[in-house]
């Protein structure tokens, strides 16, 4: 990892990692590649983030995951969610869904013809260890409170509403233009950036929608609206122990 002794912003653009399959379309964001030099494309227990889109009447039929951590963050349209455990879960701006693979949980993914087009992120998280039991958690989330993060998800323990089994947290915050918001911190911890609307400002570098941005520092980041945005940020311990045999976010 860099070294930690000034605050250092590394800004990625937008990623040309894109796979197109018609009415179910995913761009791959990998953390780990916006700093020079790092030797993996995830960054610490954060493996990959990727934006997904569905169109109206589309389904992603049953398959399995393995030995990662997914979660489903929905701003945009409604996913809904069907599983071997007898599961059917509606996720949308006011809920949160984590998958819990472990030894492995098999799901499906749809929309409905008169559902709105869906947008969201799909973050995959490296367990600390493998074979954990698998699981699932829908929660609801938080009335947001603009221009104040709101705590997504944790660590097992965490005051967040979902837990996920490594050290990550996730705060999204919706900013109105010309608000300063500064980012929760930890001592050791580096913060990863994504902006899922609008346009920000951090360390005096601007950041658009579907940038993104590590920040090496003890202190807290401060970011600035451009414009009306909607933007996550990740809390990582870049030293924590991880596993990297996820089915998708290796």
């Amino acid at each position: 990892m860099s070294s930690r002794s000034t605050a250092t912003l590394y800004k990625t653009p937008r990623s040309d990692a894109f796979v197109d399959q018609g009415p179910f379309r995913i761009r791959f964001n990998f953390p780990g590649q916006s700093v020079p030099g790092h030797d993996d494309h995830g960054y610490g227990p954060l493996a990959t983030i990727a934006e997904s889109f569905m169109d109206p009447d589309t389904l992603i039929r049953m398959h399995q995951h393995r030995n990662e951590e997914i979660i489903s963050w929905v701003p945009r349209g409604v996913m809904r969610h069907d599983d071997r455990q007898g599961n059917k879960l509606v996720t949308d701006s006011e809920h949160l869904l984590v998958m819990n693979a472990g030894s492995g949980f098999w799901h499906e993914e749809r929309t409905l013809a008169e559902d709105p087009p869906l947008r969201m992120l799909q973050i995959f998280v490296r367990p600390h260890s493998l074979n954990l039991e698998p699981g699932i958690q829908h929660e609801r989330l938080a009335e947001p409170t603009p221009n104040e993060p709101r705590h997504v998800f944790g660590p097992e323990g965490s005051d967040a509403p979902c837990y996920v089994r490594n050290n990550v947290h996730l705060y999204d915050v919706t900013l109105s233009e010309g608000a300063t918001v500064s980012l929760p911190a930890e001592s050791g911890w580096d913060t990863y950036l994504y902006v899922f609307d609008g346009t920000v400002s951090a360390e005096s570098t601007p950041i658009e929608s579907t940038e993104s941005a590590v920040f090496v520092g003890e202190e807290p980041l401060s970011v600035t609206a451009e414009t009306d945005a909607l933007v996550v940020a990740f809390l990582i311990d870049p030293d924590a122990p991880i596993t990297r045999q996820g089915t998708i976010g290796r």
